[in-house]
């Protein structure tokens, strides 16, 4: 089955509008846990709007041996100040897989993926570090993306199809085109040798369109959609139904 991996970034976010530590990280990814999630995720930035070093460190604590950890971001942001850069959190956290995104402090979440064919040569030797850690790579492609031969190459492990465009194609009534393009890019980089993943927008009304075009789907990040549904529903009940339609 394709596996769940909850992004619990926006719990941060309602945490830091108001300061202290309510609601509860820790106590969201265990709910998510135990309701039968595959994976956490989390997007840490330098400007620490919503996921913290130390949040990315406590994570790592209650997931490893339970969990798969995604650890997302901008592997080119240095260090700044209580944040030490992405590479250097996976090597303090060691996560199951590291997910390499372009995103930049003025984007308020991640709208595009890397050009392989442009991107590849700087990407060579993070991609390598982070396999040294011992963590799995991917790296968040647009649909319609080329060059896996060349990401293989260089260690990658995985693709992440950005879904956003795929989002809004269902959301307007005019889905058709761009499922297609998603799932021409998810063989292609089959054949090429990554596993699929894919993330961003994805919801309970458009996952099992997605689900069903896609063969082989290894993993999906879900947050933004999962954690404003549970608002409704329950975290532990929202998990479970996007689980029963991953199944």
């Amino acid at each position: 089955m394709t596996l769940l991996s909850v992004n619990v970034n926006k719990i941060a976010v309602l945490r830091n509008s108001r300061g202290g530590s309510e609601p509860d990280i820790l106590r969201a990814a265990h709910t998510c846990i135990d309701a039968g999630c595959g994976g956490i995720t989390v997007h840490p930035r330098p400007d620490q709007r919503h996921i913290r070093p130390d949040d990315v460190r406590a994570l790592a604590a209650i997931t490893r041996g339970r969990v798969e950890y995604n650890i997302e971001g901008n592997p080119f942001a240095g260090a700044r100040g209580s944040y030490p850069g992405l590479i250097e959190l996976a090597r303090e956290t060691k996560p199951t897989q590291v997910t390499l995104v372009p995103d930049g402090d003025g984007q308020i979440t991640s709208d595009h993926g890397f050009d392989l064919t442009r991107d590849i040569d700087t990407l060579k030797p993070l991609v390598a570090a982070l396999r040294d850690i011992g963590c799995r790579v991917s790296l968040f492609v647009d649909s319609g993306a080329t060059g896996f031969e060349a990401a293989v190459a260089i260690g990658v492990q995985r693709i992440e199809i950005y879904t956003g465009p795929y989002a809004q194609a269902f959301e307007e009534g005019r889905v058709q085109e761009e499922l297609e393009r998603c799932a021409d890019t998810a063989r292609r980089a089959q054949y090429a040798g990554l596993a699929v993943n894919a993330g961003h927008d994805l919801s309970q009304a458009n996952l099992g369109t997605f689900k069903a075009a896609i063969p082989g789907l290894a993993e999906v990040s879900i947050g933004h959609a999962l954690i404003g549904e549970a608002l409704y529903e329950g975290m532990a009940t929202t998990v479970r139904n996007y689980l029963q339609i991953l199944r």
